[in-house]
């Protein structure tokens, strides 16, 4: 065969032959649904990096379907129409996986979007909460990453104590309403803490931002004399009134968000946020591989952080001891 003929042979096996699946199939690009208030959370980043270390990147496997949602005034999601609206789209647009900040948020859209997969990047309690069945295997179709741990408020207690060594009674606000399990769970860890270190707790809860400055005239009248926030997502939206009234007040503030301390409260110590989205990327990947969510277990928080804003401190009068600053993760000047 003269090399001709050897050239031509080759060239048309070449064009017969099967090309690999890779080329002959598009690759699916999974949709993810993301739903927001306000500006996307500082942790998103975190989330987006994470996947992209598992192989999912943006434009190429993968496509993000942000969704804006409003929380009305009351608190209460039954009564938001924009998270109803969101939700019928992301099943009109069949979107693969739905992440979201909140465990409340997961609960209600799942029960509109029926069975696509839901991952909570940062939920407060999920067992007690009744979001799912257990830690270990949640059942359903919610997953993914939860703040709660009892030992939490213990530490903010002991904090808020060696700030104000003389403290007595502490205020511990939220803004209703939260399921009677979660609330059961957090006010038995804080009762518990309180209770070893001499402390009474008052609970208070607020449903509007109008609320607000009656709530802290009762916390003085009561003679509380610092108070405790339990964050959500509908707290967040009123955290600078909060911190601001606090202030004005001369009332210390602790939180277990970090927005708290930036936001002109205190301190606040919690389960760092960037590493809960992070791993729940991990949630994510593996359901786009297959696995069912009731199947793989919620992540609890192993890295905290420590936020102290020493102009706050200046504001209110008080010396923060200089072994609680040498532990802070960053301090606000």
């Amino acid at each position: 065969m003269n090399r001709r003929h050897f050239l031509s042979s080759v060239g048309a096996t070449f064009l017969l032959a099967p090309l690999p699946v890779e080329a002959q199939q598009t690759r699916k690009v999974y949709r993810i649904g993301h739903t927001f208030t306000g500006d996307l959370d500082p942790s998103w980043p975190a989330f987006v990096q994470g996947l992209r270390s598992l192989g999912w990147v943006e434009g190429k496997n993968i496509v993000f379907e942000y969704r804006q949602i409003d929380i009305p005034p009351s608190g209460t999601l039954s009564d938001s129409k924009s998270i109803q609206q969101v939700a019928e789209e992301f099943v009109r647009i069949k979107v693969d996986v739905i992440v979201v900040a909140a465990a409340g948020w997961a609960q209600f859209i799942q029960k509109m979007t029926g069975t696509i997969p839901i991952v909570v990047l940062s939920g407060g309690e999920l067992v007690a909460s009744g979001f799912v069945a257990s830690l270990a295997r949640p059942g359903g179709y919610i997953t993914g990453m939860q703040t709660f741990a009892p030992e939490l408020q213990g530490k903010h207690l002991q904090i808020l104590k060696e700030i104000v060594p003389t403290l007595a009674r502490v205020a511990v606000l939220r803004r209703g309403p939260w399921p009677p399990g979660a609330v059961a769970a957090f006010q038995q860890a804080a009762d518990d803490a309180a209770q070893k270190l001499s402390l009474r707790l008052r609970y208070v809860f607020f449903r509007n931002s109008d609320d607000l400055p009656s709530v802290f005239a009762d916390m003085v009248n009561e003679r509380g004399a610092a108070v405790l926030i339990w964050a959500d997502p509908a707290i967040l939206l009123n955290m600078r009134q909060i911190t601001g009234l606090a202030a004005q007040h001369r009332l210390p503030t602790i939180a277990d968000t970090s927005i708290a301390a930036k936001s002109g409260g205190l301190i606040s110590y919690s389960a760092k946020r960037s590493d809960l989205w992070k791993q729940a990327a991990t949630h994510v990947d593996r359901i786009l591989k297959g696995a069912k969510p009731g199947d793989l277990p919620i992540g609890q928080p192993t890295t905290f952080e420590l936020v102290i804003n020493l102009k706050t401190a200046k504001t209110l009068g008080l010396t923060i001891p200089p072994s609680l600053v040498l532990r802070a993760d960053q301090v606000i000047e």
